[in-house]
């Protein structure tokens, strides 16, 4: 490993960095830091992250990395590993910033990707070498990636988690704050819907996060590879909605098609009663599957399974 001491004097060290309160006087670096890396975005989130989670995670970071945005996260297990991955994939710039020394890599199954992002982009830390993975180190090493980034992802995360600490650090440095929103019964999704409900941006597509940051032109994706990335999303999307249909809702969605179909044809297909059928039409509809014409008519408004 060459590791290198950039001090806050540095021409290397951050910009980004540089414009927070208390920025650390060095960071002991496993790679490059250039600048470009201004135009960066922090994912964070759970460590025992869903599969939802950990695909939505991959494919904002994929999709920023083909824009030619820096992916910043902490290189923790879950929603963080899954942010460095899917840079990576793009073959983007990728920066994972730890809350140990370079000779402590945590967690230790991650020194592959370790030695990955470093060659993609950089390790970074504010710890010498052989400092361990204390508890206390993690809220500073939360500032750091928000302190690169332009603006913060919080992709799931549960209430109190260390990703909302990131979010609040973003907050008071000036920085965007975002979240994938998750479901209601999720744990995992409690706190990044907490802060869509307080006010932070929702992401439902990468667009969503480079239009709030005027990054919509640093590297425009077009034609095929454009088609390919937003059917990738809208593939998974879909897919985590019908996952999380009720039984009757899928009775319901599956007795739909393109070609309007009458509350009758609903009722003889499902074996519903009608206000049962009425009741379940009424949550897709709110769910934005389905659209209601006149004379209580319905058609798809997608196609999920």
């Amino acid at each position: 490993m060459m590791i290198r001491k950039v001090t806050v004097n540095d021409r290397e060290y951050p910009e980004n960095l540089k414009n927070i309160y208390d920025p650390p006087k060095a960071l002991y670096v496993n790679g490059a830091l250039e600048a470009d890396d201004k135009m960066a975005v922090a994912l964070v989130g759970s460590r025992r992250a869903s599969i939802y989670g950990l695909e939505a995670c991959e494919d904002l970071a994929y999709e920023l990395a083909c824009r030619g945005v820096t992916v910043v996260s902490g290189m923790a297990r879950g929603i963080d590993s899954a942010a460095h991955r899917g840079a990576l994939k793009a073959n983007g710039r990728t920066i994972a910033v730890m809350g140990s020394g370079h000779n402590e890599i945590y967690p230790p199954e991650n020194k592959r990707l370790y030695e990955d992002i470093a060659k993609a982009g950089a390790v970074v830390t504010e710890f010498e070498d052989d400092a361990p993975p204390l508890p206390a180190n993690f809220p500073r090493r939360n500032r750091i990636i928000s302190g690169l980034a332009l603006g913060v992802v919080v992709v799931e995360a549960a209430k109190n988690s260390g990703a909302l600490i990131t979010a609040n650090f973003a907050l008071e440095q000036g920085r965007e704050v975002f979240a994938v929103p998750g479901k209601i019964s999720s744990h995992t999704s409690a706190g990044a819907n907490e802060l869509i409900k307080d006010g932070a941006r929702l992401v439902q597509s990468v667009d969503d996060i480079l239009e709030e940051l005027h990054m919509a032109e640093i590297r425009p994706v077009s034609g095929e590879n454009k088609e390919k990335l937003d059917d990738s999303i809208a593939k998974k999307t879909r897919a985590y909605i019908y996952n999380s249909l009720t039984e009757k809702e899928r009775k319901v969605y599956k007795a739909m098609s393109d070609d309007s179909i009458t509350i009758d044809e609903v009722l003889e297909k499902t074996s519903l009663s009608p206000q049962e059928a009425r009741d379940v039409l009424l949550k897709l509809e709110l769910k934005k599957l389905i659209r209601r014409l006149p004379g209580e008519n319905y058609v798809l408004k997608g196609d999920l399974s």
